[in-house]
């Protein structure tokens, strides 16, 4: 079942390696947005695990939009959870100020919020599949920023969110545009979230040098 094949994306038409060049090569903005915001992480453990995160997150899509199977559709997910998991507690305990204890407890109740505002979302739009979950990420961030709206760190999270959906806009119209543009517009989502995930670890890196 691992090994299983899937066509998800308007780029590919058919199981070879390369049938997705764009999409597979666009995931260097991950990378290249690791390699610049990691001189900034320097003695911030939590900064510096989320840019290796970063840079897993640009291999694990690579290897999605090569092999296209089950598996690497996992090694494409699974950084992306890590990703928001380790975010979602760094800016709980740093942003927030909370004790550690609320910061794995917001971590931990991510999944069941996530599943919940997706179901809820698909009862109003249908079809939206994982951009629901996708949307789920946006509001969090935009909900910490309207929290913080009076601090530079609240600003630069609501600049977040608003990149994140607009990377979104990109994902959703993958395939709307198949038609007109082969290509599609998958890899946007891609230069998008690179330029969006650094940001974001810029801002948390920022709070905390601020904070000493």
């Amino acid at each position: 079942m691992l090994r299983e094949q899937v066509i998800a994306y308007c780029e590919r038409t058919d199981f070879t390696y390369w049938s997705e060049p764009v999409n597979a090569l666009s995931n260097a903005a991950f990378l290249v947005a690791a390699a610049i915001i990691w001189r900034s992480t320097a003695g911030l453990p939590l900064a510096r695990a989320m840019a290796v995160v970063l840079a897993a997150i640009g291999i694990g899509s690579f290897l999605w939009h090569i092999f296209a199977t089950r598996w690497a559709g996992l090694a494409d997910v699974i950084p992306i959870l890590i990703f928001i998991l380790l975010y979602l507690f760094a800016a709980t305990r740093d942003f927030l100020r909370l004790h550690p204890l609320w910061a794995f407890g917001a971590a931990g109740l991510f999944l069941p919020y996530a599943f919940a505002f997706a179901w809820g979302l698909e009862q109003i739009v249908t079809g939206l599949g994982a951009n629901a979950a996708y949307f789920s990420v946006a509001s969090l961030i935009a909900a910490y920023g309207l929290w913080l709206r009076k601090t530079e760190t609240g600003r630069g999270l609501l600049i977040g969110a608003g990149l994140l959906c607009i990377s979104l806009g990109f994902r959703m119209a993958d395939g709307t545009v198949c038609a007109i543009f082969p290509i599609g517009t998958h890899f946007m989502w891609h230069v998008l979230n690179g330029v969006m995930l650094g940001w974001m670890i810029h801002i948390y890196v920022r709070h905390r040098r601020a904070m000493t």
